[in-house]
């Protein structure tokens, strides 16, 4: 029987830079891909990770918890939320996402963050 697995963000499995403001800290853990996305001020789906997605919007589902700042969500309807820190949201494909303020927003995501960010 397998025993406890832990992992910290602290040593991530792997660092996924966005294009400009912010990356992305990786740990598989439990057959999981779990991330910590630091989205700083200025930071935009549609400017900084759409050049690595090659989709119009974010065709991964999210499932998160926003640790600190703020964050805005469009999605491909026109249909808009905003979350913040202890929010935790569930979005599915077809979106685009911005930092809202000026202080970086912090987030954990459960959700399909497997290829999230990643170059290929």
């Amino acid at each position: 029987m397998p025993g406890t697995e832990v992992k910290n963000f602290d040593s991530p499995d792997e660092v996924r830079p966005f294009e400009g403001n912010g990356k992305a800290d990786v740990l598989k853990i439990g057959g999981q891909t779990v991330g910590r996305g630091t989205f700083e001020p200025g930071w935009r789906w549609s400017n900084n990770v759409k050049p690595l997605a090659g989709t119009d919007s974010c065709q991964v589902s999210h499932l998160a918890y926003i640790v600190s700042g703020r964050m805005g969500i469009r999605m491909d309807d026109g249909s808009e939320v905003e979350v913040g820190p202890g929010d935790v949201f569930a979005c599915p494909p077809g979106h685009d996402a911005w930092v809202v303020g000026d202080q970086a927003c912090v987030s954990v995501d459960f959700g399909e963050f497997g290829e999230y960010a990643k170059r290929s």
